[in-house]
């Protein structure tokens, strides 16, 4: 919806779609590669970076590497505070049920169910596609891999209090816990962050399944850096 306006440039992972193939490595060796393509194809700077969960973690290790990476940044329910324990039980949890809860039957289960139960916010055929291409490929090992970087070990760096991007930090009035402090945190080190709480959602929720309502957010705060509903904490 944004390319309507911007130019918007789509990362893939690796471990991820069609990039399935190659090993996930970390946060910050992904940042890294994203870093190095920036630097190579749009002069080492964006006007907006943005991400959600993983995504926006990789955005803000961008953020921490290059304090003139971008003029705004939208990061959506990201963790930048270790959490162990969790990631340890997420990783018990894939190891023993990951392949039937990521399988082909599985996936095209949930998506019947959201067309059913929530019609309003069934994704288009074309993500539909990718879903269910996407999905049953999903090596187990990069979720392993993903919850012991992601969520066990990233840390968010001192250097990110030198960022001079303006920052929105979403979170879900429903997330866990660590993603609040996070968002807390990273507003503490940050010298311009505005946090925003999704009332009534859970995680990734407003970006994931509610796209009108995430532009209707999101949109003045890229062209003039305010909040259209001033619900901002």
């Amino acid at each position: 919806m944004l390319s309507d306006e911007y130019h918007v440039i789509l990362p893939t992972l690796d471990g991820h779609g069609e990039e399935y193939q190659k090993d996930y490595i970390s946060t910050e060796y992904s940042a890294q590669i994203i870093m190095d393509y920036i630097k190579d194809n749009c002069g080492g700077k964006l006007f907006a970076l943005g991400g959600v969960s993983l995504g926006g973690q990789i955005a803000i290790e961008l953020l921490s590497l290059d304090d003139n990476i971008a003029q705004k940044a939208i990061i959506d329910g990201s963790i930048c505070i270790p959490q162990p324990r969790l990631a340890k039980i997420c990783i018990i949890i894939v190891k023993l049920f990951g392949k039937l809860m990521f399988s082909k039957s599985v996936s095209k289960m949930q998506l019947n169910l959201m067309k059913k139960i929530y019609p309003k916010m069934a994704y288009p055929k074309e993500i539909e596609n990718c879903y269910m291409e996407d999905m049953p490929r999903l090596p187990m090992k990069t979720l392993v891999t993903m919850y012991r970087t992601y969520m066990a070990k990233y840390r968010l760096k001192d250097s990110i209090a030198k960022s001079k991007a303006q920052v929105l930090y979403i979170y879900g009035e429903k997330e866990m816990d660590c993603v609040k402090q996070s968002a807390k945190l990273f507003q503490k080190m940050h010298p311009d962050c505005t946090l925003y709480e999704a009332k009534g959602y859970n995680h990734g929720y407003l970006s994931a399944y509610l796209p009108l309502e995430w532009m209707e957010l999101v949109s003045p705060f890229l062209k003039n850096g305010e909040l259209k509903s001033g619900k901002d904490i």
